[in-house]
C-alpha cells in the first residue's frame, strides 16, 4: 500500500519538474513513510511513497520494464499476482522483483487493456508509455483505492490524494461551491466531481487514457446480478463460507504481519475467526468511556474465544475533538461521517502493531446488511395497489395530523427510486436554501441516485436499493474513510469482503436468502454460524455508535464549535442565525441535529486547512 502523484510537464527544466515532484510526494507521506522515488523525463513527472508489505527489499517504484520504455506507479495489492506472473514468465517477460506492481506492468505489455478483467484486489495505478506518449492507469471494481485528477485544458494533474496537487503551480486551487448543496445532502459529492473545481475521481471499474493533451474514460467493469432462485439457503451459506475462506487466505498474503480490527459484528467477527485459523493474530478495537456507546466487552469476549490477542483504546471527548481538524485534512475532502474518527483512532492502534490489517467492510452492501433493506418487504402488497389509489391515499394522509401509519401512505405512492436515498439523513433538499448564504442551484438527490436505479435493471427492489448503495454510499463515504483514515496512519487496510469472487457469489444470492422480515444477511449469518458461536452470528447491527450527541450539548464542546458558527468560514457560506438555531436547538433537546451540526462543523474545519492554510504551509503542522 502506498501513495503516487504525477503530472504532465509544461516545462522541460528536469531539475524543477524533479523538486515540483518531491514536494508533491512529501504530501502525501504518510501513505508511504518507508522509501520514496522518482521518474522525470522531458514530458511527464512521477513520484511514489512506499509502504513496504511485499518483497521488502525489491519493490520500489517507479518500476519501468525491459527496455525502459514503460514506467509504472501503483498503490494496492493484486491477490492472485502469482498466479498471472506465472503466465507472464511462460510468455517470456523477466521480471526484477518479485512484487505484484511489475506483474501490472508486463500485465498490460502482454494484453493491452483486457488485462485488467484478470485481476483480483485493490488498486489504482498509472503507466507512462516513453513510446507512444501516453498514460494509461485504472481503478478497481469496489474503489477501494483512490485515484483524483486535475483536468483542465492540457494540464493534467494526478494522484492517490488531492492534497498532493497542492505544490504543483500548474494546479488552480478552487473550491466548487456549486456543489455545497449536494455536500450538504448527501454528506459528499454524489458524483465524479470533487470539492474543488476541475479535480475529479476516477470511476470504480474505469480506465483512462492521457495523450496530446486529450483525457478519454472507459469502463471496463460494471457489477450485475444475476440471481440464481434455484438453489436453497443452505446452499447460498455453505458457497458464502467456501468463498469467504479463499478470499481471507488471498488477503492475508504479505512480507510483514497481519493483523485485524474487530468490532461487536458478525462480518469482522468472521474475519479474524478466518484469520485466526492461519496464524496467531492480533486484533484490535475501539470503544468510548460513556459504556452504552461502546462494544468493546463484546468484542473482547470475542477475542477470548477465538484465543487471540486484542488491543483496545478508549476515546474521550477530548481525543475526538482535537483531531477531528487534521482528519478532515487527511481526508481531501469534507466528510462528516462520525465514525470516520473512530476510525481514525483504531487504524492510529492498529499501526503501533502491525502494517496490515483486515476488516469487515462491505458486508452490508453485497449481502444485504442494513434494517432499511427490509422496507420494501412492508411495501411489496401495498405497491400492488393502483398508481391511482396510492396518490389519493396520500393527498388525504398529507393533509391529516400525524397518525400512525401517516408517513407509510405517502410515502406509499412513490417509486422506489424517488422512495429510496441512503443519504438524505443529513439535510433534506427543501432545507438547503434556508441552510446556505446565497441560494445555489441545484438538483433534489433522487435525480443522481436515479441514475443507478436505472442501471441496476428490471430487478426487485431490495436489489436496487442494494445496487444503488454498492455505486453510491460504498464508494463515496464507507471506502473513502476506510481508505484517508488508515493511511493516514501509514496503515494497508484490506476488504476480504470486497472480493471479485465474493461479489461473484453476491449478485446471484436470491433476495429471500438476503433479506427476510426477522433478519438481515440471512445467508451470510448461516455461513457465519457455521463457524462462530450463535451470539455473534446472530448479533444484530447497531453501526458505529458515538456519544457525539451528547458531547455537542456540553459547555466545552457546545462553544467549539459555536465560535467555528459565528466565524468568517461560516458568514462566507452559511446563514448564520439558522445554523446557531440548530445547534441552541440541540443543545436544549428541541430536536436531534448532531448531524446537521457536524456536517457544517465539518465543512468548516476542512475549508480552514485547505482555504485558509496558506499553499506553503503543511497542514500536518498546523493541525
Amino acid at each position: 500500500m502506498c501513495g503516487f502523484a504525477g503530472y504532465i510537464n509544461d516545462s522541460k527544466d528536469i531539475n524543477e519538474n524533479r523538486r515540483i515532484i518531491k514536494e508533491m510526494a512529501d504530501r502525501i507521506i504518510h501513505r508511504g513513510p518507508d522509501q520514496d522515488d522518482y521518474y522525470v523525463d522531458e514530458d511527464v513527472s512521477l513520484g511514489f511513497r512506499r509502504l513496504s508489505i511485499i518483497d521488502l527489499e525489491g519493490g520500489s517504484q517507479p518500476i519501468l520494464n525491459e527496455d525502459g520504455t514503460k514506467v509504472l506507479v501503483f498503490n494496492g495489492e493484486i491477490y492472485n499476482y502469482q498466479e498471472l506472473r506465472e503466465e507472464l514468465l511462460k510468455a517470456g517477460h523477466i521480471f526484477k522483483t518479485e512484487t505484484d506492481s511489475e506483474v501490472l506492468l508486463h500485465g498490460y505489455e502482454e494484453w493491452g487493456d483486457s488485462f485488467l478483467v484478470r485481476l483480483r484486489g485493490m488498486f489504482a495505478f498509472v503507466i507512462w508509455d516513453t513510446v507512444e506518449k501516453k498514460l494509461f492507469g485504472a481503478r478497481d471494481i469496489f474503489g477501494i483505492k483512490p485515484f483524483f485528477y486535475f483536468h483542465k485544458g492540457k494540464k493534467f494533474i494526478f494522484g492517490s490524494e488531492i492534497k498532493s496537487f497542492l505544490p504543483n503551480p500548474q494546479f488552480e486551487k478552487e473550491l466548487n461551491k456549486d456543489r455545497l448543496p449536494d455536500y450538504l445532502c448527501f454528506e459528499y459529492i454524489p458524483t465524479e466531481q470533487t470539492m474543488f473545481k476541475n479535480v475529479f475521481k476516477l470511476w470504480p471499474g474505469y480506465s483512462f487514457t492521457f495523450k496530446d493533451g486529450k483525457l478519454e474514460t472507459k469502463e471496463y467493469f460494471t457489477p450485475k446480478y444475476e440471481i440464481d432462485d434455484t438453489k436453497s439457503a443452505e446452499y447460498w451459506g455453505n458457497l458464502i463460507d467456501e468463498t469467504f475462506k479463499g478470499s481471507t487466505k488471498a488477503h492475508k498474503i504479505a512480507d510483514v504481519e497481519v493483523g485485524c480490527f474487530l468490532s461487536s459484528g458478525v462480518d469482522s467477527s468472521y474475519v479474524v475467526h478466518e484469520m485466526a485459523k492461519h496464524e496467531e493474530l492480533k486484533t484490535f478495537s475501539v470503544g468510548y468511556a460513556e459504556e452504552k456507546y461502546s462494544e468493546l466487552s463484546s468484542a473482547k469476549e470475542f477475542a477470548k474465544h477465538e484465543g487471540v490477542q486484542n488491543f483496545d483504546y478508549k476515546i474521550t471527548a477530548e481525543d475526538y475533538f482535537t483531531e477531528t481538524p487534521m482528519i478532515q485534512y487527511y481526508m481531501d475532502e469534507p466528510l462528516p461521517n462520525p465514525s470516520a474518527i473512530a476510525l481514525y483512532f483504531l487504524a492510529r492502534l492498529a499501526r503501533e502493531q502491525v502494517k496490515v490489517v483486515l476488516s469487515g467492510e462491505g458486508a452490508d452492501e453485497l449481502f444485504g446488511g442494513y434494517h432499511y433493506y427490509r422496507e420494501p418487504l412492508e411495501f411489496e402488497k401495498y405497491m400492488k395497489l393502483p398508481q391511482g389509489l396510492r396518490n389519493f391515499n396520500a393527498a388525504v394522509a398529507s393533509k391529516l395530523p400525524k397518525f400512525h401509519g401517516r408517513r407509510f401512505l405517502m410515502r406509499g405512492k412513490l417509486p422506489i427510486s424517488q422512495r429510496y436515498i441512503r443519504n438524505n439523513y443529513v439535510y433534506d433538499h427543501s432545507e438547503v436554501d434556508n441552510v446556505l448564504k446565497d441560494k445555489i442551484p441545484s438538483k433534489n438527490p433522487a435525480y443522481y441516485t436515479k441514475k443507478f436505479f436505472d442501471e441496476a435493471g428490471n430487478i426487485d427492489d431490495v436489489s436496487k436499493m442494494q445496487y444503488v448503495d454498492i455505486r453510491t454510499w460504498l464508494i463515496q463515504d464507507i471506502l473513502v474513510k476506510a481508505d484517508r483514515m488508515s493511511m493516514a496512519n501509514s496503515l494497508e487496510l484490506r476488504v476480504p469482503f470486497l472480493d471479485k469472487e465474493m461479489l461473484k457469489v453476491a449478485m446471484k444470492v436470491p433476495t429471500k436468502h438476503r433479506i427476510t422480515k426477522e433478519t438481515t444477511k440471512y445467508c451470510l449469518r448461516l455461513a457465519a454460524a457455521k463457524n462462530l458461536p450463535q451470539k455473534t452470528s446472530k448479533m444484530r447491527k447497531t453501526g458505529f455508535l458515538t456519544p457525539l450527541n451528547d458531547w455537542l450539548k456540553q459547555d466545552k464542546y457546545y462553544n467549539m464549535v459555536k465560535e467555528k458558527f459565528e466565524g468568517e468560514v461560516a458568514a462566507e457560506f452559511f446563514n448564520k442565525d439558522y445554523i446557531l438555531q440548530l445547534l441552541e436547538n440541540h443543545r436544549a433537546g428541541k430536536a436531534k441535529n448532531m448531524k446537521r451540526i457536524w456536517s457544517i462543523y465539518c465543512f468548516i474545519l476542512w475549508y480552514e486547512k485547505f482555504f485558509i492554510d496558506t499553499p506553503d504551509t503543511k497542514a500536518e503542522k498546523t493541525a
